[in-house]
């Protein structure tokens, strides 16, 4: 029986969030795979003992970005197959991607970016976006790690902070969309180029942050054709193939705009729709045959 290793954070860290993995194991088993949890900071595994790796729920590599590529490159140079594939996930690991996406005609949220924290500049984003609210976060980040909804009004209040945590750290800022507390944030999943299904998540009252750790509340949802189109052509413009992807929609005054295109750890919601755990596993051992 072949082995897959689910890639994960330790698992004592991953008791604070929800993980909905396991879904997929009894559908892996009854195509002959075994399936393993590893944590990626564990530098003494065999990755040669698995036949395929796939990146899970490892929710702190952003704390270690090069020891997280690191991992990957080992399980690379190993006899085990990574998905995604390691180009895309180099790709996708800074937001910066945004800006090919956007190369490519694809519509997506605006954004400024820069390699470092300055008052006068990040100031001057209120003008040129025209608006009294700004988001700030880091260019790779996960969970909303050290994500700032800001009012023009309060920005001095900010600066010794924003100075701290983006001292030579490349940022981004965006406009902030009344749509995120308002509407909420869709989600559309992908598996090897085919539509799964669709999350709406939307954030509590007095938040802006739509995951499930910051108490957003999640439900289903069927998309209209221009979401999908949306989705696709972001799909379309990346630089390789994928099992799984995440992409992260946005009502704008303009259209639906691409927030995230998520490639290397989403949590993929198999709880939303109860077919598509069983539709994940389809996928996989279509390409790669059973274990």
């Amino acid at each position: 029986m072949s082995v897959i290793a689910f890639l994960s954070m330790d698992t004592s860290a991953l008791e604070d969030f929800f993980v909905y993995d396991e879904m997929l194991i009894p559908h892996f088993n009854a195509h002959g795979y075994d399936v393993e949890t590893i944590a990626w900071r564990d530098e003494s595994v065999d990755w040669n003992r698995f036949s395929h790796v796939i990146v899970r729920s490892p929710w702190d590599y952003q704390q270690d970005p090069d020891g997280f590529i690191a991992c990957l490159e080992r399980i690379e140079a190993s006899q085990a197959t990574l998905h995604n594939p390691l180009s895309l996930m180099k790709w996708n690991i800074e937001k910066t991607y945004l800006q090919s996406l956007e190369s490519q005609g694809v519509p997506v949220v605006p954004t400024s970016w820069a390699d470092s924290f300055s008052a006068d500049w990040f100031i001057e984003q209120f003008v040129v976006f025209k608006t009294d609210e700004l988001v700030i976060k880091p260019a790779l980040s996960a969970n909303a790690d050290d994500t700032f909804r800001i009012h023009r009004g309060d920005a001095a209040d900010y600066t010794a902070q924003l100075n701290e945590l983006f001292h030579n750290r490349k940022l981004m800022v965006q406009p902030f969309l009344q749509s995120v507390t308002g509407e909420g944030e869709y989600s559309l999943f992908y598996f090897g180029g085919q539509y799964s299904h669709t999350l709406l998540k939307q954030p509590k009252a007095g938040d802006f942050r739509v995951q499930e750790e910051h108490g957003g509340r999640l439900s289903a949802f069927t998309p209209d054709g221009d979401m999908l189109s949306v989705c696709e052509a972001a799909l379309n413009a990346m630089p390789d193939c994928y099992l799984y992807a995440r992409v992260d929609l946005i009502r704008t005054d303009t259209g639906w705009a691409i927030m995230e295109l998520e490639l290397i750890e989403p949590s993929l919601y198999f709880n939303i729709d109860e077919s598509s755990a069983a539709r994940f596993v389809d996928v996989f051992v279509s390409r790669h045959g059973k274990g």
